[in-house]
């Protein structure tokens, strides 16, 4: 199943795109990241079939093994992307909220958007970690 960020402007080159940079490459999947303009404009449509995640404030704060085992039912059901979706400044609208098909939040605090970026290819390198029984996650 592809992972797929699709993010609000552009992050060009320094520390935080290294860092999204080598997350990425550590997961397993197939990953792909698509930069979009800081404003105006919709997201793009999705092909049939894929699955919708926004980085959004009024998720859920999932723990790394809930979006692991998420990731893991929608792949054996055939899923063959899973999109992550990060806004602009002002975030998404109630509906964009309801076409999800799931909401994370990384807490409460509010995080820059090359932060987010960063955190999401962390959570997607640990949760495909955690599916391939790597010893480095530890819960508890």
């Amino acid at each position: 199943m592809l992972l797929h960020i699709v993010a609000r402007g552009r992050i060009g080159r320094g520390p935080e795109s290294e860092l999204v940079d080598r997350y990425l490459k550590r997961v397993s999947w197939p990953t792909r990241v698509t930069e979009l303009p800081d404003t105006g404009g919709r997201m793009p449509d999705l092909p049939p079939g894929t699955r919708r995640v926004l980085l959004d404030e009024k998720g859920d704060n999932l723990p790394s093994r809930v979006l692991a085992e998420r990731l893991q039912a929608w792949r054996e059901d055939g899923v063959r992307e899973t999109r992550f979706l990060i806004g602009a400044a002002d975030g998404f609208g109630d509906a964009e909220r309801d076409a999800a098909d799931l909401l994370i939040a990384f807490g409460q605090a509010t995080w820059p958007h090359l932060m987010a970026r960063a955190m999401l290819a962390e959570q997607l390198w640990r949760a495909t970690s955690i599916l391939a029984n790597h010893p480095y996650h530890r819960e508890g």
